[in-house]
Formats: C-alpha cells, structure tokens, sequence
C-alpha cells in the first residue's frame, strides 16, 4: 500500500467518526455503553472536532512529496496512534466501555502498524 493511500483510508475514517461525535455523540457513546451527560456530551464533541482535524490533516498531507514534511506526518500519526491505542485498550481492560470498544483498539493497533511501516520500511522515492 502506498502511504497516499494509508492517509487517505485514516483521514476519511477519522473525519466519519469525528463528524458522529459532533453532531450526535450521544448515539455514538452509547454504542460503547458509555452514558452521557451534558459534559460527556460537550467533551464528546471536542473529541470529534480532534478527529475532524487530524483526519483532515491527513486526508489534505496525503499529495505531500517533500520527504521531511511526509516524515514529520508519518512520525506524528505512529507517536498518537500508539497512545490512542494504548487509552483504547486501558478503557476496555478497565471496563469503562463495551465489548465494541475492542473495534477502537484494533483500528488504533492497524492505524499504528501503518504507520510504522512507513515510519521504518526503505524510504521510497517521492512519487510515494
């Protein structure tokens, strides 16, 4: 897979469920069996607008060919993927979220293998 195709598929699932947070977050946290009140609901929303920019970000950094500018995004998305996945999996360990919350640790885990690939494979000519 080349990585315009990595950040694409990241940027777009990002942006999905960024834009769920925002406009019903109470749908989305209850898929996780996560009640919420009126500041769960408002810290949901922050949450997705987070999603909402990183997928943007990534989705719009998907055509960059300078090598140092793709090596900063790349070394970016392994360092925050890996401590998502890391809160992803302490929430359900802990209990704190559903059985489902297994599907945010295994597209954190995906995510961050991704991105090590491209962090650590053989640098690629700019084409990508």
């Amino acid at each position: 897979m080349k990585l315009r195709t990595f950040l694409s598929i990241v940027g777009v699932i990002s942006i999905l469920f960024g834009v769920g947070f925002v406009i019903v977050p109470v749908e989305m946290l209850a898929q996780y069996g996560v009640a919420a009140d009126r500041s769960i609901i408002l810290m949901s929303r922050f949450f997705g607008t987070a999603l909402i920019q990183i997928g943007l970000l990534f989705w719009l950094a998907r055509s960059i060919i300078d090598s140092v500018g793709r090596a900063a995004i790349v070394l970016s998305g392994l360092i925050s993927m890996v401590i998502g996945f890391l809160v992803a999996l302490q929430g359900e360990l802990s209990g704190v979220i559903n059985a489902l919350g297994w599907s945010t640790v295994v597209l954190y885990a995906l995510f961050a293998l991704g991105f090590a690939y491209f962090q650590f494979a053989p640098r690629r000519p700019a084409g990508m």
